[in-house]
């Protein structure tokens, strides 16, 4: 059971570690699952778009990919961010950086705990989810 934190071609140093850790396994304990193994990997754009590529046939930017490892009720995963686009679009939405790195930090682990985002009601409901628990974040 852990939260690991990694870095792929950036060099941006992630600050609050054990905060950050607490909050994601409290919103995996109040989805009703428990914590297996997840690694958020940040990386560059062109890291994540060569995953993006490789991986799900896509060819563009994307701030977030996750893949999922899970269990039933046991939540595993590698969620990769881009920080590029999690600045990209935290000056797009008039964000901080750490409200939007939280943002995409939580929507991996929904993705993890069974919520898609494929249709308008999907992403109305994860991005309602979000909201639910980045209030718990600070």
């Amino acid at each position: 059971m852990s939260i690991n934190f990694h870095t792929e071609d950036t060099d941006y140093n992630l600050d609050n570690k054990r905060s950050i850790q607490k909050w994601i396994t409290f919103v995996i304990n109040d989805q009703e699952h428990s914590l297996g193994t997840i690694n958020y990997i940040l990386c560059s754009d062109e890291y994540l778009l060569a995953m993006n590529q490789k991986y799900l046939n896509h060819d563009t930017y994307t701030d977030v990919i996750t893949f999922d490892y899970s269990t039933p009720k046991v939540i595993s995963g590698d969620i990769f961010i881009s920080i590029e686009r999690v600045h990209e679009n935290a000056r797009l939405f008039k964000k901080t950086l750490i409200d939007e790195l939280s943002r995409v930090m939580v929507h991996g682990v929904l993705h993890l705990c069974g919520y898609k985002d494929k249709s308008l009601d999907e992403s109305a409901e994860m991005r309602k989810m979000e909201d639910h628990y980045l209030a718990f974040v600070h």
